[in-house]
């Protein structure tokens, strides 16, 4: 009898059935959002760099990359057959209409996404996207059968102020839709002032902030104490470690070190 083992699509296909049967928080999930950058060849090529070194993970993490829209159907086949997955960074809460210039979740799934994120800091203060707006969001993506990622986080001045958790939760009831489940949904923590400014919270503030979101799921994600919770602002080969092994933190939304193959695998290997 001849057995084959960890091939790209036996470990995709384990990746697959982990979140269709919603038992996902025992795998740390690495997302890397391009945002506005790795336009053309570029972004072929860092695509093609984590495909040739993705093998070095073994199926012990979850790796999705997140390329401008314009690339997903692209660096989806480019990284088809191994585990990595596709993620569109925003689309419509509408399944067609006019409005021009946005994309339905239907059309990114066509295009190779399975994973679609929702309510990034910057689209919130860059587009005034409000909380109901995000929920709508992430219920048009459960409907086209992709896997949400409901970002969440406080400002600075927030903080300062001590209302951190108070924000949190607001943001927890008013973002996520009545459908959501462990297997179709993921949060993603970026304190809003440490994205893109090389400053992190302590490890404590973490930890604190994860406790709180996981205790504010219940009731209102199902299988919630399997659902993931990503920790995204300033996340880098340098701290990779120490984030990525506290309670509650079940891998991370990685922003500038995602442009860079070896720092975005060393950020996945710090958590496998």
């Amino acid at each position: 009898m001849l057995l084959v083992l960890n091939t790209p699509r036996l470990v995709k296909s384990a990746v697959e059935r982990r979140e269709r049967e919603g038992n996902v928080a025992q795998v740390p999930l690495i997302a890397g959002n391009w945002k506005m950058n790795g336009g053309g060849a570029d972004g072929l090529a860092l695509a093609a760099d984590i495909k040739a070194r993705v093998t070095e993970l073994e199926g012990r993490c979850d790796l999705l990359i997140c390329p401008p829209a314009v690339l997903i159907a692209a660096v989806a086949k480019k990284v088809a057959g191994t585990l990595i997955a596709v993620v569109a960074q925003d689309c419509h809460a509408q399944v067609s209409g006019a409005h021009t210039g946005y994309i339905t979740a239907s059309m990114l799934k066509e295009a190779g996404a399975r994973y679609v994120i929702s309510g990034h800091s910057e689209r919130r203060t860059d587009h005034g996207e409000t909380d109901s707006q995000v929920r709508d969001k992430a219920a048009a993506v459960h409907a086209a059968g992709l896997i949400d990622i409901i970002c969440i986080g406080e400002t600075e001045a927030e903080r300062d102020g001590g209302h951190t958790l108070e924000v949190l939760s607001r943001q927890i009831a008013g973002s996520i839709p009545s459908d959501a489940s462990a297997a179709n949904t993921v949060i993603a923590y970026e304190p809003v002032w440490a994205i893109g400014t090389a400053r992190t919270p302590a490890a404590a503030e973490v930890a604190e902030a994860h406790a709180h979101i996981r205790a504010e799921l219940g009731g209102k994600v199902a299988n919630w104490e399997a659902a993931r919770i990503l920790y995204g602002g300033s996340v880098k080969p340098e701290n990779a470690a120490e984030l990525l092994h506290i309670d509650n933190v079940n891998g991370a939304l990685v922003g500038g070190a995602s442009l860079e193959c070896g720092s975005f695998l060393t950020i996945a290997q710090a958590a496998a």
